[in-house]
């Protein structure tokens, strides 16, 4: 792997893309975009072909670098970890920031960044909302932008860039903002600016999820996971069931204890033997489900699209609201596998949780695309 940015020694010559990401989803659609970007520009009917492309057909690597913002949970970091190998694989350069590591990392992590920010042609960025992200964005020059899917968050993205609104998470709007917001006020707002398309300046979206309303100006690209079908299965499926996990609890929208209930009711009702846990879910959390279940707790290394497009996996894939019931199914195109949604209860939420988050939950739900809706299964009260 390259050395982190901000290290001495021979410098090479600045990409014609710099791509960051902080999660293994979005490593994971930065490769989706860039497959079809090479593909696109290959496809290009006048001019020379673009650094992607090489005698007309795509050319890995090409052009792009990607920067992982590493964060400090080990099950995120092992599968960013995961992801770079497939990236370099793909013949792309992968420079792995320690952008948390210590009180100094971020200073350390920016300046070493700052002149490949500087002369990028596009930047390509996983979440819109991040702090680090929205700071690096005040520093670059790229007349091209583009966001690519970092789940549910996009349309939440693309909804408050359609209405000019400030960019804030979908599960904390409503609440007052915090002290570190009213200081970083300021370095949001630039950075919506830079992601509001100009003169001079293309914005593009890269999304699996529905995007219902579009802002004036942007370009939406599907995200059909033609690389990850390209390159994996068809799986191998077994008789059984599997469900997958949810940061809902960790993020305080829905009550631990109606979060167990209803898996288990899940599990007893579709004979479901596997739980593949999300990487931000508790241990603790994870272990009171296997003891009160009898679910086995699969933490996977590599995002769910790989790991179901590999296989082994169920016939019927059951979740909750998340970014799963839209990418599953466009990952497993051509399979017998069926993918089942779950409704959140209004009565499972937290006193926490955004006045919004049932009508948000609810449309991540009812825009799903090739999925079975079930209602939501009943817990004690």
């Amino acid at each position: 792997m390259s050395p982190r940015a901000g290290s001495t020694g021979p410098q090479s010559p600045a990409p014609a893309t710099l791509a960051f990401v902080e999660s293994p989803v979005q490593l994971l659609n930065v490769l989706e975009w860039a497959h079809v970007h090479a593909l696109r520009t290959a496809a290009e009917p006048s001019g020379p072909p673009g650094p992607e492309v090489e005698g007309g057909r795509p050319r890995p690597g090409g052009g792009l670098t990607l920067v992982v913002l590493s964060p400090t949970d080990p099950m995120t970091r092992g599968q960013l970890r995961r992801m770079a190998e497939l990236a370099r694989d793909e013949g792309y350069e992968v420079r792995w920031e320690e952008a948390r590591g210590g009180a100094t990392a971020p200073f350390h992590t920016v300046g070493g960044l700052a002149p490949l920010l500087r002369r990028a042609e596009r930047i390509v960025m996983g979440d819109p909302f991040s702090r680090y992200v929205q700071l690096l964005l005040t520093i670059t020059r790229a007349r091209d932008l583009v966001v690519v899917d970092d789940g549910t968050a996009t349309m939440e993205f693309v909804s408050q860039l359609a209405k000019g609104e400030r960019l804030v998470r979908w599960h904390r709007r409503g609440g007052r903002p915090g002290a570190r917001d009213l200081v970083f006020a300021p370095v949001s707002a630039r950075a919506r600016r830079r992601l509001t398309p100009g003169v001079g300046r293309r914005v593009e979206v890269f999304s699996a999820m529905p995007i219902t309303e579009t802002p004036e100006g942007v370009t939406i690209t599907a995200n059909d996971f033609s690389w990850t079908r390209s390159r994996f299965g068809p799986p191998r499926l077994t008789k059984g069931a599997d469900l997958v996990g949810t940061s809902l609890v960790e993020t305080g929208v829905v009550d631990p204890d109606r979060y167990l209930e209803a898996v288990k009711g899940l599990a007893t009702t579709y004979g479901a033997t596997r739980y593949f846990a999300h990487r931000r879910e508790s241990p603790d959390k994870l272990h009171r489900l296997a003891v009160e279940t009898g679910l086995e707790i699969v933490r996977p290394d590599l995002p769910l699209e790989l790991i179901a497009r590999r296989g082994p996996i169920g016939r019927t894939i059951l979740s909750f609201p998340s970014t799963v019931v839209h990418t599953l199914p466009l990952a497993l195109v051509g399979t017998e596998v069926k993918v089942a949604v779950c409704d959140i209860d209004p009565a499972w939420l937290t006193e926490k949780a955004s006045p919004r988050a049932q009508g948000f939950l609810s449309g991540v739900t009812g825009t799903a695309r090739d999925v079975h809706r079930l209602s939501a299964v009943s817990t004690a009260t």
